[in-house]
């Protein structure tokens, strides 16, 4: 069995990481793209680990809740009956610390209750206290955190208003809008305010 030297394994990783595609990562290194996967696979793997390690007993004051959109094979409008349940549209749920931006707790699958919910009990078994916590307005969530957190914590929705005619859905948004404006909605906690000051558009 072969074995990619280090510096090898380096360049590869270093590539990946900064955005490249498999096959080009195949071009610059001139290592096959199935040893690529398996490599960025076992890797995976190890950062998964070294996080859910050193992602625990946290006190953090401010955690904001979002998810990226991406898919599996296949976009969503383009699923046939007979593709497997995984494949279309797939959303990775994230938690980051207000100031710091560390990711705090991630899950990866379909934008339903069911993954929201494994997603914020995850996030809960791995703070202390009482967080203020902010969200998008996906409908999931304070039933979500009203089930995790109760009232230990001060959780409200943030819905950004954006400059477009109409809405276009994220799997064809590939810039974002302009933000003209920002409402917040107070679901759990108190007092009856969440802080908005550190928003980006």
């Amino acid at each position: 069995m072969n074995i990619l030297p280090r510096d090898k394994q380096v360049e590869i990783v270093a590539a990946l990481t900064e955005g490249c595609s498999i096959r080009a990562v195949e071009r610059l290194t001139g290592v096959h793209r199935d040893t690529i996967m398996r490599l960025g696979a076992r890797i995976g793997m190890g950062c998964f680990a070294l996080h859910d390690v050193m992602m625990r007993n946290l006190h953090v004051a401010r955690i904001e809740m979002d998810e990226t959109w991406s898919f599996i094979a296949k976009k969503q409008r383009h699923l046939k009956k007979t593709d497997p349940a995984d494949f279309g549209d797939v959303y990775t749920f994230m938690a980051l610390a207000g100031s710091a931006k560390a990711i705090i707790a991630y899950r990866v699958g379909k934008r339903d209750g069911a993954t929201t919910r494994l997603f914020v009990t995850d996030l809960r078994s791995r703070v202390l206290g009482a967080p203020e916590i902010s969200a998008d307005a996906w409908m999931a969530y304070p039933g979500a955190v009203e089930e995790a957190f109760g009232i230990d914590c001060q959780f409200g929705t943030i819905e950004k208003h954006y400059a477009v005619d109409q809405a276009v859905e994220a799997a064809r948004r590939y810039s974002p809008a302009h933000v003209v404006s920002v409402t917040t909605h107070e679901v759990v906690g108190f007092p009856q305010k969440i802080s908005t000051s550190d928003l980006s558009p």
